[in-house]
């Protein structure tokens, strides 16, 4: 897959997530879902049966999912039922920061 940038659209070709790029690194990515590559294509054929199980965990809409060392981010932008990857390795969803109170 091409370079990534903030801001590409990514659409998964195993189920109806798509994710935006919200951070990534300098070079190549391949980044997946359900253990398939995703496409940036506008219009992509839905064929679930080419989904890896191990990869098929729902991704949530509005979930941010990163890598362990936070250098790529994507924002889940429409739910799925696979699992956001980046070079073979699931990413996990990010971790909310509480917000300091405003009394």
């Amino acid at each position: 897959m091409a370079e990534m940038k903030p801001g590409t659209r990514l659409k998964s070709v195993v189920c109806s997530g798509e994710a935006m790029v919200v951070k990534a690194p300098e070079g190549d990515l391949v980044l997946t879902c359900g253990g398939v590559p995703m496409s940036t294509e506008a219009e992509v054929t839905v064929d679930a049966s080419q989904a890896n199980e191990e990869h098929m965990y729902d991704c949530l809409i509005g979930k941010r999912y990163v890598n362990e060392e936070e250098t790529i981010e994507l924002l889940c932008v429409k739910a799925g039922e696979g699992s956001f990857g980046v070079d073979g390795n699931m990413l996990m969803g990010k971790e909310t920061k509480k917000l300091p109170s405003s009394d």
